[in-house]
């Protein structure tokens, strides 16, 4: 399996189907005689349910059913949302309070699902949920991520949802003692709303005895395991499909309470049902990201080797653990705490806390993005502090190529790495030779200007086993089934293309088949920039199993020795004979031979090892001091993602990674009041990315093949937000380090940077 993909930049041929209308998402399918599902939500952040009284809403024209917490226990339905656990310093297990899928006797959160109405229209619906009469002693609310405060699970005294801990604390603290200098920064990680172009939602219906519900997911098989568990029914009785899915981001890949809830509906009326989130709807109930404040301390020697390294980070959970909530600011921002840099002495301590807010969860990068934003602002920050060029203390402190393989202080090993010629490809790149003209063009401008650096790694994540087939159907065409699931990443270009370029079979004859969990047995989903790495690396298995099968059957058919038949990536080649035929041939030779199961062939890998995508970013800034504007001039990115299947949507993945990255960085801010309404449920009030506040992004790959899977490939699809926090961060510490500012928190808004510069100015004077 020595092969990998041409490199060629193929345009996404699903791209004519989405901007022409033509994709099918779930909303843009109604099953006969489908009912509209409208979700009743908690309009106070933490009380005590004291009456419930659904009947008249439940008389209402129209409506079918009502479905409260007691409803489904009569349905059998399991209540409680599962979730993923850490284990805590002392050996216990992080806190489960039980997440009901509708609110039992409390809720703890506004936007907590009460109760499920389904009618014959969504209007109907709506009407009816405004019939039930919902009354809720308020209690206490805690707001702000920090232990203690009023509680909200008696299971979470201090509201403590765990206290985790990797490393030698006692030898990082030895460190410290001995250490040249100590340089200590606070980091906060503001929340973001993720905002999906398409926001959640799903069907299901009984069919045959069966269910089957789309959903609008990141992968079949943790929507049926979920399902299954919650009805209380055998596996093989769930199917699971998603259609076409307009972004997931992490947000998508865990289950939801609406989509049980849905399920119950449609088992219980024995009709289907359909609930689409609606905008402000998404923005109270979607699963938020980041949300985390940190503490870190860099102990350097005297020629500024980086000698100790310790983290202390408190993060919000929100009210309920999310499916993979413990585990991201833990375990997750573990895998990559050290980055690239040789220090063995190091400590990651991190508390949980439960507040009453949405709950918190996986967002583009899940813990990556979190771990090197701290790292990359921690070593920017001591640069300046010791007076070094910051892209200088970078290369000191870089692990070494000739270190390779390498294990970090988290245990995690590297398997190549050559960052310091990354870095120096990101300097031409960048033009930093320039930069110092620049800053005097801005500043005869009266404008403030900055140059920002991070250096990131991150670990792919996710199954590291898949599944790939491929069948040759009776049109000449082919299909190869997957277990991932695009989520608008371009997987029916990328697969089909791999799958040519290592066959020899037309692209425009490939069809790619996704998202449904009775075609294809198992999968892993998508998430953690796994899918063309893992799935690739299955498809070349498959390949394989398919290049013998053929060539036995042919050595059979032409009375040769399968060992001495060969096949170049386009066609067979038969000795003595000047038979030199295509896979699609072959197909149909054996077709008209009856030999059916050669039509079909599939194969299951599993990664022994992850791979490790690294590289610069380098984020140029201005700012005008008169408004508090932060305009990004220029972004630069060079990567090393190892061999590339296709540099063009390579270089989409790392666009669309930054824009969210510069999003959070400057314009996107989660607001709660004291009595936990979120006071930016809309795009009036909360600010996303727009295309006219982005710069052009300059991508370039510098890559060193990983030795992890056969293609050398290091996933691609979370790196540019990986990097981008820092970037920016870090250049806008730039810009106004030389007024006396000495750190600077996200999101740089016009009137927050107005703010502190203001507020430094009046200190300076």
């Amino acid at each position: 399996m020595e092969k990998f993909g041409k490199s060629q930049p193929v345009r996404r041929v699903e791209d004519v189907r989405f901007l022409t209308g033509h994709g099918r998402y779930v909303d843009d399918i109604t099953p006969d005689g489908a009912l509209f599902a409208y979700v009743l939500r908690s309009p106070v952040a933490h009380g005590t349910i004291t009456l419930l009284d659904v009947s008249d809403a439940s008389a209402a024209p129209g409506v079918h059913l009502v479905m409260t917490a007691a409803d489904l226990a009569r349905a059998g339905i399991r209540p409680h949302m599962k979730a993923s656990l850490v284990t805590n310093l002392d050996g216990t297990k992080g806190a489960a309070p039980p997440r009901p899928v509708l609110a039992e006797d409390r809720v703890c959160f506004v936007g907590e699902p009460v109760a499920l109405i389904v009618a014959e229209t969504m209007a109907q619906a709506k009407d009816a949920a405004e019939m039930v009469v919902l009354d809720i002693d308020e209690l206490p609310v805690h707001i702000d991520p920090v232990v203690g405060g009023p509680v909200i699970h008696p299971e979470a005294p201090e509201n403590l949802a765990f206290d985790w801990g990797m490393g030698d604390r006692t030898a990082v603290e030895a460190a410290l003692k001995n250490a040249a200098l100590v340089i200590v920064i606070d980091v906060p990680d503001n929340r973001i709303i993720v905002n999906s172009m398409e926001p959640r939602g799903c069907y299901a219906e009984m069919v045959e005895g069966r269910i089957h519900v789309a959903v609008n997911g990141q992968g079949v098989w943790g929507p049926k395991n979920d399902i299954a568990y919650h009805l209380d029914i055998p596996k093989e009785d769930v199917r699971v499909t998603n259609p076409d899915v307009g972004g997931g981001f992490g947000m998508k890949g865990m289950g939801y309470p609406e989509t049980i809830a849905v399920a119950a509906a449609a088992r219980v009326l024995g009709c289907p049902v359909r609930w689409m989130s609606e905008r402000t709807e998404a923005m109270l109930s979607d699963n938020a990201g980041r949300d985390l404040t940190t503490k870190a301390t860099m102990a350097f020697d005297a020629n500024h080797r980086l000698t100790a390294y310790m983290v202390e980070s408190v993060a919000n959970m929100g009210a309920f653990n999310s499916g993979y909530a413990q585990p991201i600011q833990t375990e997750l921002f573990a895998k990559v705490m050290p980055g690239t840099y040789d220090v063995q002495t190091v400590w990651l301590g991190c508390k949980g806390v439960y507040t009453n807010t949405t709950p918190v969860d996986a967002y583009r990068g899940a813990g990556r993005p979190e771990a090197i934003f701290v790292l990359e602002r921690a070593m920017d920050n001591a640069a300046r502090v010791l007076g070094v060029d910051p892209w200088e203390l970078r290369r000191i402190n870089f692990i070494r190529p000739d270190q390779f393989p390498y294990t970090s202080a988290t245990g995690v090993t590297y398997d190549v790495g050559e960052f310091a010629k990354v870095l120096d490809r990101a300097a031409e790149k960048a033009d930093l030779a320039g930069f110092a003209a620049r800053v005097d063009h801005s500043r005869a401008r009266g404008m403030l200007r900055g140059m920002g650096l991070s250096y990131y790694i991150e670990s792919i994540l996710g199954d590291p086993s898949e599944t790939s087939r491929v069948d040759f159907n009776e049109d000449g065409s082919v299909s190869i089934f997957v277990g991932t699931q695009s989520n608008g990443q371009g997987h029916e270009t990328v697969y089909a293309q791999f799958l040519a370029d290592q066959t020899g079979i037309p692209a425009d004859r490939i069809k790619v088949v996704q998202g449904d969990s009775d075609l294809i047995a198992t999968g892993g989903g998508t998430g953690g920039s796994r899918s063309v790495t893992v799935q690739n690396t299955a498809t070349l298995a498959t390949v394989d199993r398919m290049v013998t099968a053929f060539s036995s059957f042919l050595a059979e058919d032409q009375g040769v020795d399968a060992a001495d038949i060969a096949f170049d990536d386009e066609r067979f080649r038969v000795p003595g004979s000047n038979l030199t035929p295509t896979f699609l041939e072959v197909a149909e030779m054996a077709r008209k031979a009856g030999r059916t199961e050669l039509l079909t062939h599939s194969a299951r890998i599993k990664l022994d090892n992850r791979s490790f995508p690294n590289g610069a970013h380098v984020a140029e800034v201005e700012i005008d001091p008169d408004t508090g504007v932060v305009v990004v001039e220029r972004y630069t990115v060079v990567d090393d993602f190892g061999n590339l299947i296709n540099p063009m949507l390579a270089e989409g993945q790392v666009h669309g990674g930054v824009a969210q990255g510069l999003g959070q960085a400057i314009t996107e801010r989660v607001v709660y009041d004291e009595n936990g309404q979120l006071l930016t449920a809309t795009f009036m009030d909360y600010g996303m990315p727009r295309a006219d506040t982005l710069p052009m992004i300059s991508f370039t790959s510098e890559p060193t093949p990983s030795l992890y899977n056969p293609m050398g490939m290091k996933g691609c699809g979370e790196a540019g937000t990986v990097g981008a926090l820092a970037a920016v961060t870090n250049a806008v510490m730039d810009a106004v380090w030389p007024l006396g500012l000495r750190n600077v928190e996200m999101p740089f808004t016009p009137h927050r940077v107005w703010s502190i510069l203001n507020e430094g100015n009046s200190a300076a004077a």
